[in-house]
């Protein structure tokens, strides 16, 4: 597979948020985004507040604009503010350097888009994301 199709990226989208359920977790908001950047699918679970398709999108975007999982983003971020703070002016306010924001790989280690979850603690979004991905024979990179 060279691209994520949108019958890929709905199941990524329905396995996460199936798993969000089997653990009784606040509800989500999943985005996924095609290696372009291009939003695929977005789905926000009744009872998500307001600004989770925002927050979802940033964790997406952050990891593939950077090319590295939400972890990684995260200890960058706290190892240089100020850098991560230019980024963060440079791309509208886009990025959210947290868990939650991870990869999607091939098996052959192409990035064929991200993953965005929101509305639990960072790490739970992450254990979605990855699920969701796992879950569609695909690779995800969490940073780690």
């Amino acid at each position: 597979m060279k691209t994520l199709t949108l019958s890929v990226a709905c199941c990524i989208a329905d396995k996460a948020l199936e798993k969000g359920r089997e653990l009784n977790l606040a509800p989500l908001t999943v985005v996924i985004l095609d290696a372009g950047g291009y939003q695929k699918v977005l789905k926000r679970e009744d009872g998500s507040s307001l600004l989770r398709p925002e927050i979802a999108m940033g964790k997406a975007w952050g990891t593939l604009g950077m090319g590295f999982g939400g972890r990684d983003l995260a200890r960058r971020a706290a190892k240089a503010p100020a850098f991560f703070g230019s980024l963060s002016d440079m791309s509208g306010g886009r990025m959210v350097p947290v868990p939650g924001g991870v990869l999607i790989k091939s098996e052959s280690g192409d990035i064929l888009g991200s993953v965005g979850i929101t509305g639990d603690t960072s790490e739970n979004d992450e254990t979605c994301a990855v699920y969701g991905i796992r879950s569609a024979d695909l690779t995800p990179d969490t940073g780690d």
